[in-house]
């Protein structure tokens, strides 16, 4: 074929299937062209909207031109779409600190056949005296139930102390022998949520965020219910793994809904209410529980309240913006309509042009992108990496300090009561999110999160080193200190690092949130909330293990975190800057320095737009990309 082209004098095509010179020849075919092969690769023309053209940057610049023209939080239907995803954070407030209260350790001891009550006259600590709180160590140096003679007995009498008459241990005698079931029940829920979060995510990026939202919501309410009415603490583990699996998808998709719902310069804010929310339900938890008093109860009251949120399939649309990520434009038209009208908005003020654009490209098929695709990235898999190990840092070194607070041995614990204990864990909570407002407003969302490294860091150093060297000291006669002195500084480091990595593990899912690309935003929630959740699951390992290990495990995490400080420089700033909708979005999001340039001072590195004035192939790059040309050193554009 190719020498017949060559005798009639006609050039071979490129390897596109383009002719060259091809653009100054009229566009109908050549006088006396039969229907040979070279008159039908002439004829053919390339279709006009092929899935590997270009999108318009217009319809990419979501926070840039779609989202002003819907009036951002000013319209009245987004404002009550933020509410919504406000309301859920109660609920799940609740059921993430039920085991506090359903698998309490109460007090126990042996009622004798002829129904006396033992030895104890009720002025004595019982034999099998726990610590109410299921995170502390036991409260007396007493000798362990697992002695033969203290197990053998025909039934035990409990002393619930967590508001509940009846809570699981009580219901099926999980002590002794049996005692090892209940921190099984305690994995159950936290490796739930660790596969929840992982496989909702990637469905989230690709069927969408509300129908993982809604299918969570159902599935929760069916095993949620199903748990109240275990028969065995086989069954009842069972189902609380299916329950924190439901649990992850609706977190999850919340999570990403509010993100994906606010402009840049509201993120971080509508966030914190929604963790202040669900510290409000942590907070009540102990209320709920005197009102309930029977652990079925409470399961039921617990799950019951996600009834309201089957409403949601009606009145809470899928994410416009992760709809134009994925080219899904023609939902995304009429979501755009349905907006608009509900706002009461006139299409006559898209002034960008958003609507004319996105009918030229309704016709293109949908893109949808799962994580894995993360991996041959450059800069985007390095930033979850170091977010993820963020995560699993914080809230893992969090349960170091709150056993040194109490003792990690058999000592006595600050106080004697269940609910000082837990509002003394909660109000460190809430005093540290209440600190991230202003850290992270003056700061930065890079800023914030080293300064609260850095704290984590120094108080775990000093615990594990100073704290030892007070002891030495203190075994001396002439030293003139106390056992009492060191047990201060172990209370005030540990409540110090409790404090600065609750705000590191909250603050690395919020942070991984922004500067993942909209395509797999679900995907890197993910993996960065089931890094938090392995974090959490280092409390129930070191209680199985009867702490055995706990130095080592503090001192391991306690290099993580010097590495955290390092890894943190990394990473780029999000503060104000509009979030990444597609892969190559994700990848421009690249690192600043950590303080700003001064007036006149030349960078050492050229930023993407700097870079457009000496090579024309980034020119091309850039509008394959969706950016425009005015860029910061991010590659973002700022509101």
């Amino acid at each position: 074929m190719a020498i017949e082209r060559r005798r009639e004098g006609r050039p071979l095509p490129e390897e596109n299937g383009s002719v060259p010179g091809a653009a100054a020849a009229p566009p109908g075919p050549p006088p006396g062209a039969g229907l040979g092969v070279g008159a039908e690769i002439q004829a053919v023309p390339p279709p006009p909207s092929s899935s590997s053209a270009a999108c318009s940057p217009l319809l990419l610049d979501y926070d840039g031109s779609v989202l002003p023209f819907l009036g951002g939080l000013g319209g009245g239907y987004q404002r009550t779409l933020v509410l919504l995803t406000w309301v859920p954070a109660l609920f799940i407030g609740f059921s993430k600190f039920s085991d506090s209260f359903l698998l309490d350790q109460p007090d126990f001891w042996c009622r004798q056949a002829d129904g006396q009550q033992g030895d104890w006259n009720g002025s004595l600590v019982p034999p099998g005296h726990a610590n109410r709180s299921g995170i502390f160590p036991t409260a007396t140096a007493l000798p362990g139930p697992g002695n033969a003679s203290e197990c053998d007995c025909h039934e035990w009498h409990y002393r619930i102390r967590a508001g509940l008459v009846q809570n699981v241990v009580s219901k099926w005698d999980l002590v002794c022998d049996s005692a090892w079931k209940v921190h099984i029940a305690k994995f159950s829920l936290l490796v739930g949520l660790i596969f929840g979060h992982l496989i909702t995510g990637c469905i989230a990026d690709w069927v969408g965020r509300r129908p993982v939202l809604l299918f969570s919501v159902i599935f929760i309410l069916v095993f949620g219910l199903t748990v109240a009415l275990s028969v065995n603490v086989t069954m009842f583990s069972t189902l609380r793994f299916f329950e924190g699996f439901c649990l992850a998808g609706i977190v999850l998709s919340l999570y990403a809904l509010r993100i994906e719902l606010c402009p840049p310069g509201h993120r971080f804010m509508i966030t914190m209410v929604a963790s202040f929310i669900e510290m409000a339900g942590q907070f009540l938890m102990p209320g709920l529980a005197a009102l309930c008093r029977d652990w079925q109860v409470l399961q039921a009251v617990i799950i019951c309240p996600f009834l309201l949120m089957l409403l949601y399939w009606v009145i809470f649309p899928e994410s416009l913006r992760w709809l134009m990520a994925t080219q899904q434009f023609e939902a995304s038209k009429e979501l755009i309509f349905q907006l608009t009208c509900k706002n009461r908005m006139n299409t006559e003020s898209d002034i960008k042009g958003v609507v004319p654009e996105l009918e030229k490209e309704i016709a293109r098929r949908p893109k949808k992108v799962c994580i894995v695709k993360v991996v041959g990235t450059r800069n985007l898999w390095k930033n979850i990496v170091v977010l993820c190990v963020n995560s699993l840092t914080g809230y893992g070194i969090h349960h170091c300090f709150a056993k040194s607070m109490m003792g990690h041995e058999a000592k006595m614990t600050i106080t004697h009561n269940f609910y000082a204990d837990y509002y003394t864990m909660a109000g460190i909570a809430l005093a540290s999110c209440l600190a991230m407002c202003p850290v992270v407003g003056f700061l930065g969302r890079r800023g914030g999160l080293l300064l609260f490294m850095i704290l984590t860091a120094l108080a775990s150093l000093l615990q594990l080193g100073l704290l030892n060297l007070i002891g030495k000291y203190s075994q001396l006669p002439d030293s003139g200190m106390s056992d009492s002195v060191k047990d201060k500084f172990s209370t005030a480091f540990s409540i110090v690092g409790m404090f600065s990595s609750h705000a590191v593990g909250s603050l690395s899912v919020f942070f991984c949130a922004e500067i993942t690309p909209t395509v797999i935003r679900g995907g890197g929630l993910g993996l960065v909330l089931a890094s938090a959740g392995f974090g959490r699951l280092t409390a129930p390992i070191m209680e199985l293990h009867n702490q055995k290990g706990y130095f080592l495990h503090h001192v391991i995490f306690a290099c993580c975190t010097l590495i955290c400080i390092i890894c943190i420089l990394l990473l780029p700033e999000s503060k104000n800057q509009n979030l990444p909708e597609n892969i190559p979005d994700g990848e421009h999001y690249t690192r600043q320095p950590l303080l700003p340039h001064k007036k006149g001072e030349q960078p050492l590195l050229l930023t993407n737009s700097e870079l457009k004035d000496y090579s024309g192939l980034h020119d091309s790059a850039a509008v394959s990309d969706g950016i425009s040309e005015n860029t910061t050193a991010n590659g973002m554009k700022p509101m």
